[in-house]
């Protein structure tokens, strides 16, 4: 120790700048990181959408350049409009007087007609149903009354196709309560209240009671499901909603948790069995031992996504992070030829050469990242301990093509859960979001059947609900 106004040693002076190097290397590493943590957004990590706010970037593909020109694909189907063969009205027009000689054409021959078709909407006005229950008196005494037809059950009262239309509008299109009452009351001239509303939500998720038993079903037959779950207010406190689905199928499940408590209560990925898969982002509960018993595939969009936002942060990460995705989408892309081209495999040789290069990618990745100093391993190496760790799940796409590269089924699925509070706020009551949620899967499941909606919600409200065929 130095005394008071003597001046340091060399050794002293040497122990100083050390410490003071050592302070400045970990200060330009927190800087560092800070800087990477800013530049975060939905397109470079595991961020959701909704957190980019203000600042959210402009979109970005994680797909590379196909080689085809924009717009339609030659031999795509179309979706033009086109003239229909039997229009509901008809107009003719004739010419008066001639272009040439200015003679009257009255008696003129048709040299051609030209068809012009124009699209429009009915004049919309309600129509009204008068049943009559007629009451007869039998010469005994007794008077019988004829049985009204099913769902006519009082005076007065709005059907279920003004129903599904509602149901739609709140459901489907996720529009307040408020505004659906405004909107059926100017376009149908059908005013409701907000209550009747809810009892129309309530009354289509109650016969819809078959259809979820028949979803489960089919679920129980999937060979493929993808998992993901998202955070949601209810009753003002945070819930958390789960969806199981496939590209026919949508199940979602609310609950106080998002684990595996939660997971079991859905009772899907529970009730898989050997060789089934499931797909999701590799959220450490869906991997427990318990649910060893079938396969699982990793999202290969969320490797892309935190592999480009290391990348990004640094250009000399790119020197191992770039191979890395490359290799994901070189593979995708062999999984797409081969898909076109008619094949259900990829040749031995081509997966034993790109698990080769994957492994070689690795090391490089790992060589360029050495542990830090301290407790803990970081942020850099846990994704690469996860991309050496579960590269069978990572790269299962490539060996059954009947699992697909990424989870983003199931994120469609879940984003229009996370719409809806932005659209509409919250559920206020868990009732409520149930009804909401019952509806919203048989919405959903039946559009990826390509089953009209406004029709499955009228078919439902009257004791016809569609159901989704099982796989055989």
């Amino acid at each position: 120790m130095t005394a008071a106004g003597a001046r340091p040693s060399y050794d002293e002076l040497v122990a100083l700048v050390a410490a003071q190097s050592k302070q400045i290397e970990l200060l330009r590493a927190e800087v560092a990181e800070l800087r990477r943590r800013l530049g975060l957004n939905s397109s470079n990590s595991s961020r959701p959408p909704a957190s980019d706010g203000l600042a959210k970037p402009a979109p970005r593909s994680l797909r590379q350049a196909s080689g085809r020109k924009p717009g339609k694909q030659p031999g795509a189907a179309g979706a033009e409009l086109s003239q229909v063969d039997d229009p509901d009205q008809v107009w003719t027009h004739y010419p008066h007087t001639c272009g040439g000689c200015g003679g009257r054409l009255r008696d003129a021959l048709v040299a051609r007609v030209a068809r012009r078709q124009v699209f429009g909407l009915p004049e919309i006005h309600r129509r009204v149903s008068e049943h009559r229950i007629v009451s007869c008196r039998c010469g005994c005494g007794t008077v019988t009354t004829a049985t009204a037809p099913a769902g006519v059950n009082a005076p007065v009262q709005y059907g279920p196709d003004v129903a599904a239309v509602v149901v739609y509008l709140a459901v489907a299109q996720h529009i307040p309560v408020a505004r659906v009452v405004q909107i059926v009351t100017d376009l149908l001239a059908c005013p409701v209240s907000t209550g009747w509303v809810a009892t129309a939500l309530a009354r289509t998720a109650t016969a819809l009671t078959g259809f979820r038993a028949r979803l489960r079903d089919a679920l129980g037959r999937a060979t493929v499901i993808g998992f993901d779950e998202t955070g949601a207010r209810v009753a003002g406190q945070l819930r958390w909603i789960h969806v199981a689905c496939t590209p026919r199928l949508t199940s979602y499940h609310l609950d106080d948790k998002r684990g595996q408590s939660a997971i079991d209560q859905h009772g899907v990925l529970p009730a898989m069995t050997a060789g089934r898969t499931a797909v999701h982002d590799g959220w450490m509960p869906y991997l427990k031992t318990c649910y060893d018993t079938v396969e699982h595939a990793l999202c290969n969009a969320h490797h892309l996504r935190e592999l480009t936002g290391w990348a990004e942060s640094s250009p000399d990460r790119d020197a191992w992070a770039g191979p890395l995705m490359a290799l994901l989408r070189e593979g995708h892309t062999l999984v797409q030829k081969a898909i076109a081209a008619g094949r259900d495999r990829l040749p031995a040789q081509v997966l034993t050469d790109l698990h080769h290069r994957w492994e070689q990618a690795i090391d490089t990745a790992y060589a360029a990242n050495p542990p830090p100093t301290g407790k803990g391993r970081g942020k850099i190496l846990a994704l690469i301990d996860r991309l050496r760790g579960y590269d069978a799940q990572i790269w299962r796409f490539a060996h059954d093509f009947t699992v697909p590269f990424d989870n983003n089924q199931a994120e469609r699925d879940i984003r229009m859960i996370k719409l809806q509070p932005k659209i509409s706020g919250g559920w206020r009551t868990e009732p409520g979001a149930h009804t909401w949620l019952h509806i919203r899967e048989y919405i959903s499941t039946c559009r990826k059947n390509g089953i009209h909606t406004l029709k499955a919600l009228r078919d439902a409200l009257t004791g016809n609900a569609w159901l989704p065929p099982l796989p055989e």
